[in-house]
């Protein structure tokens, strides 16, 4: 399957529809959507356009995702989400899967044993036709589970199992290198890993209108407070109306100012739309500089110009990294 603009929306699996069951089903996390786990989800589209030809009915492909976050559940703190479950769902369609079902991490769902797991989840409800993982995917209580078992169960109940082995690109590539890029303002490094641009999509809320009273008036979006991308000014893209926007943001505290709660603050090129309350996505194309005090309004000015320009000059040029960037971003 060739990705597309789908739009997509996270399947609670308690309210699994019946046209999604006997489907290929790629199970994991899948934080971030990188091109690790798209080699899972394209073995899984694989898998499903096989079993399509052999049967002449069309079988789908489904990603099975957890929320919240496993980790976030046992450890009880938050953890910076690559992919909050909107985007995930997004990325997984332009992925080419037909869908993604979501289920709830609880106690419940933690203590079943790998083998419940497989029998009431893969099999009783979804009907997996087929399962596909990475090479490290883990389930069930105290995490015995591998794709070793799910082969072996597999087998018992009447489903194929295929395990991915894993993708690297100077290391195996994962989340946490992706993290570890964010945390340095290496937006391009973490692009390589994502296989598009990094994203994030927020409200745009009101600030205290101070780019206004400079010539600069911003979109005032506040992340994910776990959030760990590093502060500093930025060349981004802004998506408004179908159509995508150039333009240069600060991701910070504002020191200059109030040294305040972190906001991403877009300066959009040539554009005078009211955007408050508006759900816009900003994908980021290079870091510029970090954030730095200034001595007053007028140095402040003074730099902001060059970082326009400097985000200009950045964003010229730019081309779709992968099928499913051009799908997303383009």
């Amino acid at each position: 399957m060739s990705p597309r603009r789908a739009a997509a929306v996270p399947v609670p699996l308690g309210a699994l529809p019946e046209a999604l069951t006997g489907a290929v089903v790629a199970i994991g996390n899948f934080d971030g959507v990188h091109r690790g786990h798209q080699a899972v989800l394209g073995a899984a589209t694989a898998h499903a356009a096989r079993l399509s030809a052999e049967s002449d009915a069309a079988v789908r492909a489904v990603a099975l995702t957890f929320e919240p976050h496993p980790r976030a559940f046992f450890s009880g703190a938050p953890i910076f989400r690559l992919t909050p479950p909107d985007e995930k769902a997004r990325v997984m369609a332009a992925a080419g899967m037909d869908a993604m079902v979501v289920a709830t991490f609880d106690a419940a769902l933690a203590g079943l044993t790998a083998e419940d797991f497989i029998a009431e989840i893969l099999v009783r409800r979804m009907k997996a036709a087929a399962v596909v993982v990475g090479h490290d995917f883990k389930f069930g209580a105290r995490r015995r589970g591998d794709g070793a078992l799910l082969a072996a169960e597999g087998a018992r109940h009447g489903f194929a199992t295929d395990t991915v082995g894993a993708l690297e690109d100077g290391g195996i590539i994962s989340s946490t290198r992706i993290r570890s890029h964010l945390a340095e303002g290496d937006v391009a490094g973490a692009a390589e890993l994502l296989g598009r641009r990094f994203a994030v999509t927020a409200e745009v809320i009101h600030g205290h209108k101070r780019g206004r009273e400079m010539g600069y008036p911003t979109a005032n979006q506040a992340l994910d407070p776990a959030a760990s991308l590093r502060h500093g000014i930025y060349a981004v893209r802004v998506l408004i109306d179908g159509a995508w926007r150039d333009g240069v943001a600060s991701f910070g505290r504002r020191p200059t100012f109030d040294n305040g709660a972190p906001l991403l603050e877009t300066f959009v090129f040539d554009y005078a739309g009211d955007l408050y309350g508006r759900d816009l996505r900003v994908t980021f194309e290079r870091y510029i500089r970090p954030e730095i005090a200034f001595t007053g309004m007028e140095a402040l000015m003074v730099q902001m110009d060059q970082d326009s320009a400097d985000a200009k000059a950045a964003l010229a040029g730019l081309a779709p990294l992968s099928p499913i960037d051009a799908a997303l971003n383009f």
